[in-house]
């Protein structure tokens, strides 16, 4: 993969993601304007790891949001539960899936005074926030769990820890990178290939 690899990105108008099911052979990225896409990648693992797939879901809620017409509340509401259901449909035993679809749920929820403007401008947001507070959490793992890893160490790596089940750092491979950026000399066996 190239240097600059992402597994998910949205700019507010499209959600794009590295198709995971070409790796390691090909670096191709898909790109999403319509969430029913998001969420049939997240349904086929286009996208893959537990906190990737949140992430995903929320950035394919805000964009499904974002295409809503009504500014009926209740409409709109009718229509975004219908997403919410859509997505939680698509990866059944992700736990970080139904955690996205609560948090968007709740911001909707929590906005009884907004109009639907400002509604889709906050479930924008907290889709972000989202993706931003899983890459904090990653870089909070590296750091807390490095101290645990000895200069020599060799480690037996297991699932799909790294970057592409996340937004950027990974999970366990988190405190493997602090550990080798912080210039312990170790090993790492990966038993399995993802």
């Amino acid at each position: 993969m190239g240097k600059n690899f992402y597994t998910v990105r949205f700019d507010g108008e499209k959600v794009s993601m590295i198709d995971q099911r070409l790796l390691p052979d090909k670096e191709v990225y898909l790109s999403f304007t319509d969430y029913k896409d998001v969420a049939k990648a997240i349904k086929d693992m286009v996208v893959r790891g537990a906190p990737a797939i949140g992430v995903t879901a929320g950035f394919g809620i805000a964009l499904g949001a974002k295409s809503i017409n009504s500014l009926d509340r209740e409409k709109f509401k009718e229509e975004f539960y219908k997403i919410l259901d859509e997505f939680s449909k698509t990866r059944p035993t992700a736990v970080n899936l139904f955690w996205a679809i609560n948090r968007m749920r709740r911001t909707f929820d929590e906005s009884p005074c907004l109009s639907i403007n400002e509604i889709k401008d906050e479930l924008i947001a907290k889709a972000k926030r989202i993706y931003e507070e899983d890459i904090e959490i990653c870089q909070k793992i590296g750091e807390n769990g490095n101290p645990l890893i000895k200069d020599g160490d060799t480690i037996l790596t297991h699932c799909n820890a790294g970057a592409l089940a996340t937004s950027e750092y990974g999970t366990a491979l988190s405190i493997i990178r602090s550990a080798f950026f912080s210039g312990k000399k170790i090993s790492v066996y990966a038993d399995e290939t993802r």
